[in-house]
């Protein structure tokens, strides 16, 4: 069985490896069934490409993407995690052209972890904030 320490440092290192920009080494970081639970969705997503598509299109909107773990700690298998983000919105973010603004916005997120893996997540960014950044004037 693994330790709370070792699930709070698989997600640590993955979010070094997002931060990064690595990708990759963060996908493989996920099991292969992995679940994402959204806000305001009915029913979670999953697999790997559907989290490589939603911070995809975050990279892609933002590519200065920055992202800093505030706070990270563990209970059993889970992992709460709260975020900063800071960028430049410099392409069309959710159908928003480009505004050349600078944004940050916060998320607080919870992973169950698997093994060595992250097999879940539950994020709860605050889009209402990044997205008042971007198209109000």
């Amino acid at each position: 069985m693994i330790s709370v320490d070792e699930n709070v440092a698989v997600v640590r290192t993955a979010f070094e490896k997002l931060q990064a920009g690595d990708l990759d080494a963060c996908a493989e970081r996920l099991t292969e069934d992995f679940i994402v639970n959204l806000p305001g969705l009915p029913e979670p997503l999953h697999g790997r490409e559907i989290w490589r598509y939603g911070v995809q299109a975050m990279r892609d909107g933002f590519p200065d993407l920055r992202i800093v773990v505030e706070d990270i700690f563990g209970a059993g298998d889970r992992v709460a995690v709260r975020l900063s983000f800071s960028g430049t919105h410099t392409a069309t973010f959710q159908d928003v052209p480009a505004t050349h603004r600078q944004v940050t916005f916060t998320s607080i997120d919870i992973y169950r972890v698997e093994g060595d893996r992250i097999a879940e997540e539950w994020v709860s960014p605050d889009m209402a904030t990044l997205m008042r950044q971007i198209t109000e004037p």
